[in-house]
């Protein structure tokens, strides 16, 4: 009687499986129903009866079960719009996780959007999803909706680049062959693919590289402790996984008529798991990724990264906790959601360190060295000023912060960041300098001072050139600093005869995953003259001239290296004048990095807004 039950009960999936639409009496209405119960003949014997029903009831219970499952979504995708009326979120949740509580939820509320927030901004926070841009150009790129979560894309973006680029050896031979030098794990120079191959990305290791990211980022915010998931209860919501489907429609049509407005509607729907390694952490987001591709998923992971480093730490880590993270009126990620997503901790500031303010007061800033930076247009417009840190970080990548906009900018190669032999120079001598200030960072030292830094950095000026910077008493380091650059490198000083000493020329790259209008194509797309509306990959030349080069060299004007008294030369030698640099808001950030830095590009202009 089992035997032939079971193999009943596999018919009946079978042709379950087989219809335009699954019969909806056996998965949304109870059995005790009288609507849409089956009807039977009344020859049929009250044991027959029982037999059908039992056989019916299984047959039920375990479409429920597969309903999560890969197999099943996509034998019966086209019976996925008999979801949409199953709206109410009361099917039996499976391994989702724990309910918060209400008092939590209602913190966690506030502390995101504040106590009085807009429906433009809560519409524009739940209709992100995290998923990749399907245009083959910029297949790697997530695809930005909206302006708001905009911060959270750009650093999950920044952190999958940086997994596909430099970790190949988990990812396929996508970009580089990864080389160990120095027992470090750094690239010293990196064999990367030409940047148009990204369409040739396969599905699964930007699914692989995503979970990475997403993975890495929490365990981050955790302190390498503990990562929470948040994910939702809906209707064949489970992770146990429903496989990875970019279009996922049950997933859609769960979540349509989904609204979050408050911390109560937060609550009802938002379930936490905790894992405490990184393969359960993995194995859990790779179960729930088609709830984070939904358009929930952005604020999904927003909530996942504050509930990892967990509330009250969100909230002693800020100046100013009485402020929403959500910056009003746009509803734009403020830098402590992108600083708690880049370095783990949400502080509001992007220098090195705290600044002190004096009567115990400080401001927070970033404390310790970061996988992938940060820029910033408004250090351009001398706003704020990044630190070193976020400046230089371990791996060639970062976000770029504009008015009301992060997008990414990143490089094959992290020889990028190596400095050249006249940048070691000018670092030696004013860690030198720096050492005998003690002015508390006036920038001046005492003349005994200054004949010991001659003497370390093996310096050999003209006595009357001595004579004059001692005859005030004290040394300032900017009239100090032009005599170097004016003195001859084999004296010392950083001035080279030919002009190319110190110049570097490399490649950047630079990603915006809001569609934007692309009339004339880039040197990734086959051009013409339609309009295309899609996420931008740029290429971009930059050439940095060295630091000593005058400024009517930048201007374009050709100028004698021989001039300003050249002590290791009698004749003039001419200098070529460079290439003439594009501009756009993207080379004052990249600027910010290398300074006087000549960018070019094809097609049209980088956008970071």
């Amino acid at each position: 009687m089992a035997d032939q039950e079971e193999e009943d009960l596999r018919t009946a999936l079978r042709m379950s499986m087989q219809q335009l639409s699954p019969p909806e009496p056996k998965r949304s209405k109870p059995r005790d129903s009288p609507v849409g119960a089956p009807t039977f003949s009344s020859e049929e014997s009250s044991e027959v009866k029982t037999r059908r029903m039992q056989r019916e009831l299984m047959a039920a219970a375990a479409e429920k079960r597969m309903l999560a499952s890969k197999s099943y979504s996509e034998a019966v995708g086209s019976a996925s719009k008999s979801v949409k009326k199953e709206k109410e979120f009361s099917v039996k949740d499976v391994n989702l996780g724990k309910k918060m509580l209400e008092s939590e939820a209602n913190q966690l509320f506030s502390m995101v959007f504040g106590d009085e927030v807009s429906k433009e901004i809560l519409a524009q926070w739940s209709n992100q999803g995290i998923r990749f841009s399907p245009d083959p150009e910029t297949s790697m790129g997530l695809v930005q909706h909206e302006g708001g979560p905009c911060g959270v894309l750009a650093t999950i973006q920044a952190f999958v680049l940086k997994n596909i680029l430099f970790f190949p050896h988990e990812f396929g031979k996508i970009a580089s062959n990864l080389a160990q030098n120095s027992g470090s794990s750094r690239l010293s120079k990196s064999e990367c693919v030409a940047s148009n191959n990204f369409a040739a990305l396969t599905e699964d290791v930007k699914r692989r590289a995503l979970i990475r990211s997403m993975g890495e980022i929490l365990f981050l915010c955790g302190a390498n402790r503990n990562a929470v998931i948040a994910t939702l209860s809906v209707p064949g919501n489970s992770v146990e996984g429903s496989g990875y489907s970019p279009g996922n429609e049950i997933m859609s049509n769960a979540f349509e008529g989904l609204s979050i407005e408050s911390g109560s509607d937060l609550q009802k729907v938002l379930r936490v798991t905790t894992c405490t390694s990184q393969e359960s952490a993995l194995q859990s987001l790779d179960a729930a990724l088609p709830v984070f591709q939904s358009r929930m998923g952005a604020l999904l992971f927003l909530i996942s990264a504050l509930l990892s480093r967990g509330l009250d730490m969100v909230q002693a880590d800020r100046d100013d906790p009485s402020l929403p993270l959500v910056t009003a009126p746009f509803g734009h990620a403020s830098q402590e959601i992108v600083n708690l997503l880049l370095c783990g901790q949400a502080v509001p500031n992007v220098f090195d360190g705290r600044m002190d303010l004096g009567g115990g007061m400080f401001l927070k800033g970033i404390s310790k060295s970061v996988e992938v930076g940060f820029l910033t247009l408004l250090e351009s417009l001398n706003f704020c000023k990044v630190g070193q840190f976020l400046k230089c970080p371990k791996w060639p990548i970062w976000v770029v912060g504009s008015e009301s906009h992060y997008t990414v900018l990143f490089a094959l190669d992290t020889s990028v960041q190596d400095e050249n032999e006249l940048e070691e120079r000018e670092s030696q001598i004013r860690k030198a300098f720096d050492a005998q200030d003690q002015s508390g960072g006036g920038g001046f030292i005492s003349v005994e001072g200054f004949h010991l830094v001659l003497r370390e950095t093996n310096i050999k000026l003209q006595p009357e050139k001595v004579d004059h910077l001692c005859s005030t008493g004290f040394i300032v380091w900017s009239e100090f600093w032009q005599v170097i650059l004016d003195l001859d490198k084999n004296f010392g000083g950083l001035k080279d005869s030919t002009g190319l000493m110190g110049k570097k020329v490399f490649d950047l790259y630079h990603f915006n995953g809001i569609a934007k209008s692309d009339l004339n194509g880039n040197q990734f797309g086959c051009g013409g003259e339609t309009a295309i509306q899609r996420p931008r990959l740029t290429k971009l030349r930059v050439s940095v001239p060295p630091r000593w080069t005058p400024e009517e060299f930048m201007a374009d004007v050709a100028v004698s290296s021989a001039s300003g008294g050249n002590e290791s030369s009698g004749k003039d030698v001419e200098v070529s004048k460079p290439e003439p640099s594009q501009h756009a808001p993207l080379v004052d950030c990249i600027r910010t990095r290398w300074a006087r830095a000549i960018c070019r590009w094809a097609g049209d202009p980088p956008s970071i807004v």
